[in-house]
């Protein structure tokens, strides 16, 4: 394990740097009458950024644990309270954001990387219904669950202290206190960054 997540740290600088230098590139879509083009077939959906955004937040300034519930996809309801002790990685997402789907796979790929760890992936689908969200989960091999917030709005608000989730995609990691530890805001480009950002997390436990 200390091998895999050494491997991981190294990685990561590299491609961070790679993500950097993709300032001026389209890596977010907004909640916005944008967005709202975007959806309905106009590219003009995306709002141009600096780059992926990484932050780890130091264990000191992580404050209070995120409580939250919602109902998933799959018809099911989840809580804080059945993660508890697990790193969660939460991915604001949403089916007609374009780099939603084009990180699907890096997301996924981390996904399997911590596969019998004490970690869980969670989606917060901010906008589409049970259908959508599963059919998407299909197309792009997903098999983590979402949060509904079309059904369950609240838990966009339980969220809205630790990240700016009116920027899509981004990415949160919970610590296993349920603290924010760090965020991806905008698209994630390589699976080895949010992979080095959980292992860093779960190192904190060890």
């Amino acid at each position: 394990m200390r091998d895999r997540r050494a491997a991981r740290t190294g990685r990561v600088a590299a491609s961070i740097v790679a993500a950097l230098a993709l300032a001026g590139a389209l890596v977010a879509c907004s909640n916005d009458p944008l967005a709202e083009q975007y959806r309905a077939g106009d590219n003009k959906g995306f709002i141009a950024a600096d780059g992926l955004r990484v932050v780890e937040i130091p264990v000191a300034e992580r404050g209070e644990p995120v409580t939250f519930s919602g109902e998933l996809d799959t018809g099911a309801t989840i809580t804080d309270a059945d993660v508890a002790g697990d790193v969660v990685v939460v991915n604001f997402w949403y089916a007609a954001c374009g780099p939603c789907r084009a990180e699907a796979p890096a997301l996924e790929e981390a996904h399997g990387a911590f596969d019998g760890e004490e970690v869980t992936f969670l989606g917060i689908n901010t906008t589409d219904s049970a259908g959508t969200a599963l059919a998407f989960a299909e197309t792009y091999g997903v098999t983590y669950p979402s949060v509904l917030a079309s059904v369950t709005p609240e838990v966009k608000l339980a969220f809205a202290e630790k990240t700016p989730i009116s920027a899509t995609p981004t990415t949160l990691v919970l610590d296993a206190e349920g603290r924010g530890a760090a965020r991806i805001i905008g698209q994630l480009q390589d699976a080895s960054v949010l992979e080095t950002l959980v292992s860093d997390a779960l190192a904190e436990t060890s």
